[in-house]
């Protein structure tokens, strides 16, 4: 019996900012074969005597049939060509930043790998965001007389939440069910929402999940302990554990980041270090406003990491809101020099992670990375990666915590 031809690939990125996509048509089998293409305004087909592939679009994507233009031929790819859209720009992102102070109903942490209980019917009365980490010397430059904030710390109470960049600071109480660090002395200093990085992190001031083991943050005194954003999940407490693909957790939890900073601060290159301080990978954020729209027959073939078996389940197409994101893992042999100019140079901004998450961070990029089409996947000497950040029940879930407030992309 005769082996099977696989269906041909369709890939679609739509920008909706620009208003025009680029869609590549792919024929897996070398050599080539018939193929007709028939572009409606919602919809792609391509017929091949393998069989026919068809695409339906989102209802707020509308392609432009005759604005068809670039037609070109890459081998090992198909057909390459670009051509407008009118797509609504309605998309909104729950934001982890400027969170509502009002007063919410009772929320658990969990631990985001294996669900334990980390935090138990914790009241939140206010959720606050940290100031930047030059607060000090702007309050410095406003005032007449010395600041009255100077050299004290940022302590959440027992009803407060403070956010930062990657990380939540909160008041841990002892009649509550939580992970049992060794705490060591930390050294005292104003938290903002970098200067975390300025504290050295001893091994024995590690929180570790009871249950999996898993670095979930740090205690930074006696009382506040820092719990990293890819490690927990913040739900109601009469509600249950979402169960959630760990990498497209870490994923979705890291565009938002990446998103909200370059709206925020204008800042588009960043560092993702270890909680040790050794610094894993160069991002540089392109854009944020795209959606992916491809045939799922197309990444079958790429081989599933364990941690990652997170791809969108659907009939014959999947479509995502994405990031696009240049990257280079950090390696000393190699680009040591883009590391060190990018580490002194102010408009890149750190992000701190656990270090295994790094690792974890590393693979998911590699694996987006290998799920594109060829001529997509590098760019000068980065590599190219297109990130969802639209997980459902992620940021639903973490900002009913924080309120309704959202930020347009």
């Amino acid at each position: 019996m005769a082996a099977a031809v696989a269906p041909a690939r369709v890939f679609l990125e739509v920008r909706t900012r620009l208003q025009s996509a680029l869609l590549i048509l792919g024929d897996p089998r070398e050599g080539g074969m018939p193929l007709e293409v028939s572009v409606t305004p919602s919809s792609l087909r391509m017929q091949t005597p393998a069989g026919c592939t068809e695409l339906w679009l989102p209802a707020e994507v509308r392609l432009v049939p005759s604005s068809c233009r670039g037609l070109r031929h890459v081998a090992g790819e198909g057909l390459h060509l670009r051509l407008q859209v009118r797509a609504e720009v309605c998309r909104k992102l729950f934001s982890v930043f400027n969170q509502s102070s009002q007063a919410q109903e009772c929320y658990t942490f969990y631990c985001q790998s294996c669900g334990e209980v980390t935090i138990k019917d914790r009241k939140l009365q206010r959720v606050l965001p940290l100031p930047a980490e030059n607060w000090a010397a702007l309050v410095e430059e406003w005032c007449c007389h010395p600041s009255p904030f100077a050299n004290k710390p940022l302590h959440p109470r027992e009803s407060d939440c403070f956010t930062g960049d990657s990380f939540f600071l909160v008041n841990l109480r002892s009649d509550l069910q939580q992970p049992r660090p060794e705490v060591a002395p930390a050294e005292t200093s104003c938290f903002s929402s970098e200067n975390h990085l300025k504290l050295k992190p001893k091994a024995n001031t590690k929180v570790i999940c009871k249950r999996c083991k898993v670095m979930l943050g740090e205690t930074m005194s006696s009382e506040t302990t820092k719990f990293y954003m890819t490690e927990i999940i913040i739900q109601p407490s009469e509600r249950n554990f979402p169960i959630i693909p760990r990498s497209q957790f870490v994923q979705s939890v890291i565009a938002q980041c990446l998103v909200e900073l370059s709206s925020a601060r204008s800042t588009f290159r960043f560092t993702v270090q270890g909680h040790d301080g050794k610094v894993y990978i160069l991002l540089w954020l392109l854009n944020s406003d795209s959606l992916v729209i491809e045939s799922l027959e197309s990444s079958t073939s790429i081989q599933k990491f364990p941690l990652l078996e997170d791809l969108p389940k659907a009939d014959s197409s999947s479509a995502w809101n994405a990031i696009k994101i240049l990257y280079q893992p950090y390696i000393k042999s190699r680009n040591e020099k883009l590391a060190s100019s990018w580490e002194s140079d102010i408009s890149v901004h750190c992000l701190t992670l656990p270090s295994a998450t790094c690792l974890e961070l590393l693979l998911i990029l590699s694996r987006s990375n290998a799920a594109l089409p060829q001529s997509l996947r590098c760019m000068n000497s980065f590599q190219v990666v297109m990130g969802t950040w639209n997980c459902p029940g992620i940021f639903e879930t973490q900002n009913s915590a924080y309120g309704r407030s959202k930020t347009a992309i």
